[in-house]
């Protein structure tokens, strides 16, 4: 055996044994999840936090996260003191599945999310979505307006621009060589930077070291890389297709839009301001000191603009 074959056969026995590991401790990060419930709704199995009575009100999280982000921000357990709220993990993410063999666009999910909570007999409800979520909470109120009784956006990005960041995020969607990838050194590279991943998600906020702690691994595993991957991709092809000139005009129900003047992945304050202008009557807040992470900085205010959609919804004065 020469030196490059034996060179060949110590990497690929290498990416193996990685790949193995990467595997194992996949299988490990769930087990200490919040336990939840299933729903099963268009051949998809959705894990689901629910906690609390009256209004339901909907949580949809970001691209890399899952529901266990309201638990660790405190928002599961404060909503749920006057509403019946229900975290989803969006396909995917999280303990829910996502078939092979769809595009899992933020309509297609929105259709996803609002025949599970029918299966759940809740003819309406609240909807928060952060980040990536709002964009599925957006389409939410697009579909199914009868029963969307108001929205609430926070950190969203609803007119992205192509740019360089989302082509190096969709690259492990590929096949064949970003399967490889996601499943040996793609895993150890989150790991790796998860400090770095941290501060520019939380900065200029207090980083949550129990969200931190309770997230790595999850969001390190194959599986999940490959949606975060796959949801770089829709937002890069809504951005080529021009994202910039996406309308909200026609949406009439009540809005409350929420960001962190400080954050680092996108200008959301000009986000949030541009939005405000599109949707008659929608309300915004725009928190100082916070990033992308808004509902663990200012939970309070969060809760807040819930309260004033709820009313809004319901007729009553804000």
């Amino acid at each position: 055996m020469n030196r490059t074959t034996a060179a060949a056969v110590l990497l690929g026995a290498g990416l193996a044994g990685l790949a193995l590991y990467n595997g194992a401790r996949a299988k490990r990060a769930l087990f200490s999840r919040a336990s939840g419930r299933f729903v099963e709704a268009a051949g998809v199995r959705l894990h689901v936090l629910e906690q609390g009575s009256g209004m339901p009100l909907i949580l949809l999280h970001g691209n890399g996260s899952s529901a266990e982000d309201f638990k660790t921000s405190g928002m599961l357990d404060e909503a749920a003191k006057r509403y019946r709220v229900l975290a989803f993990d969006r396909p995917g993410f999280g303990r829910s599945t996502r078939p092979r063999g769809k595009w899992w666009t933020a309509a297609a999910q929105a259709d996803l999310i609002h025949a599970a909570v029918a299966q759940l007999g809740i003819e309406r409800y609240l909807v928060l979505g952060h980040s990536w979520g709002a964009s599925v909470a957006l389409q939410l109120a697009r579909r199914h307006p009868a029963s969307v009784a108001g929205i609430v956006l926070v950190s969203g990005y609803y007119h992205p621009p192509p740019r360089l960041g989302l082509v190096l995020a969709a690259l492990p969607a590929l096949p064949v060589a970003g399967g490889v990838f996601r499943h040996t050194l793609l895993p150890l590279l989150v790991r790796i930077t998860w400090p770095l991943t941290m501060a520019k998600i939380f900065s200029p906020g207090i980083i949550s070291a129990e969200f931190a702690s309770s997230t790595k691994d999850v969001v390190s595993r194959p599986s999940q890389l490959l949606s975060i991957a796959a949801e770089a991709a829709l937002m890069l092809a809504a951005a080529l297709a021009g994202g910039r000139s996406a309308r909200y005009k026609e949406l009439s129900l009540p809005t409350g839009i929420v960001a962190g003047a400080g954050d680092r992945l996108f200008d959301a304050q000009a986000e949030a301001i541009r939005l405000q202008a599109e949707i008659h009557g929608s309300l915004v807040d725009i928190i100082p000191h916070a990033g992308h992470m808004v509902h663990h900085a200012a939970l309070k205010a969060v809760l807040a603009m819930v309260d004033k959609v709820a009313a809004a919804g319901r007729g009553e004065p804000a």
